[in-house]
């Protein structure tokens, strides 16, 4: 049986659990970006502080793979027109990429990070490369985006006529392919080409998977939180014995397509799937508009944070284990105020994403 029938079969499910978690995930993304900088000046703090950011870096590492989990879960079960999907996805991506693009080259070149010169091809060849490859750092993600819009169309297909088990062998071949990719098991790479398997789409189906999987084990949820608590606890310890090995600041824990964020985010994931929290409507209606702007938020917190430092506002205002989180609850506030402003502007609403 296809696993899309053993959904329909199952009843429709409800997903809504998926609007909290895309905003939590939103604040872990600002969290990781607000504590960052002080992972890079270990020799230069008090440890207590650096082990501060270690470890909210580690809690937060799901914070990518779940996007692109939750993608997968919302769109991969659909039966997609080409033309209309790419004019709906990644025509809604395109204003507000080039406008905060366009941004942050006109605030890098503020703060003279670069000049342009009196040559407007020059120029105009500068603003091309810098879109081209990212304007700012954290608009990576965007580029991401892009890539996997291109082939959900081809993905959604498969997941749609495929069986469990076949999506499971997907995701199979993915864990074993990415698990060879690490140093400490490349013995085991050989000339079998895998490439088809790697990057972010493995997060694609098992978002879809893990989303609409019935997983009937009494205790799942204490199971998974103990799970993800062990795993942000490896990250953790793992990067500090790093650090004090000598070799610096290693992402060899933190990298997004790797064992360690796999387990992280997954178990992140399923917590937001199994907890139920009920908050008053008022509340929830809150959430769902902020919910309605992530896209936005994420194009614009950067500029936010960069705003804090400007005023003196970063992780070393007090002890780092409360200005972190407050810091990053502050950006996401003035982000989403920011976006909901714009997005009520006609000839701004359409950059609000």
């Amino acid at each position: 049986m296809k696993f899309s029938e053993t959904i329909a079969k199952g009843g429709t499910q409800n997903i809504s659990w998926i609007n909290n978690l895309r905003l939590i995930a939103m604040f872990a993304v600002i969290v990781l970006h607000t504590a960052s900088p002080l992972l890079f000046k270990y020799a230069g703090s008090p440890l207590s502080w650096w082990m501060a950011a270690d470890v909210y870096n580690a809690i937060v590492r799901f914070a990518v793979p779940v996007f692109v989990m939750i993608t997968g879960a919302l769109l991969l079960h659909r039966k997609y027109e080409l033309t209309d999907f790419l004019k709906k996805r990644v025509g809604r991506l395109i204003i507000p990429f080039l406008f905060w693009s366009m941004i942050y080259i006109a605030y890098r070149w503020n703060n003279e990070e670069f000049y342009f010169t009196g040559n407007a091809w020059i120029n105009i060849r500068m603003v091309l490369h810098d879109l081209k490859m990212g304007s700012y750092y954290h608009l990576w993600y965007v580029y991401l985006l892009f890539g996997l819009y291109l082939f959900i169309p081809i993905l959604s297909s498969f997941v749609r006529h495929a069986t469990e088990k076949e999506i499971l062998y997907f995701l199979a071949i993915w864990l074993i392919t990415m698990l060879i990719g690490k140093p400490y098991l490349t013995r085991f790479n050989s000339a079998v080409d895998l490439h088809n398997f790697t990057g972010y789409i493995g997060y694609l189906v098992l978002g879809h998977y893990l989303a609409y999987k019935q997983i009937p084990i009494k205790g799942f949820l204490f199971i998974v939180t103990i799970i993800f608590v062990a795993f942000a606890a490896v990250i953790a310890a793992g990067t500090y014995y790093y650090e004090v090995q000598g070799k610096g600041l290693s992402t060899f824990f933190y990298e997004p397509i790797g064992p360690f964020v796999l387990v992280l985010s997954s178990s992140a994931f399923l917590i937001a799937k199994h907890i139920t929290v009920k908050l008053k409507p008022p509340v929830n209606n809150i959430l769902n508009n902020a919910g309605k702007y992530t896209l936005g938020i994420y194009l614009s917190h950067a500029l936010v944070l960069n705003g804090f430092e400007l005023s003196g506002i970063n992780y070393s205002i007090f002890n780092p284990a409360l200005s972190i989180p407050l810091i990053a609850l502050a950006c996401l506030v003035i982000a989403w105020l920011l976006i909901y402003i714009l997005s009520k502007i006609p000839i701004l609403k359409y950059v609000s994403g």
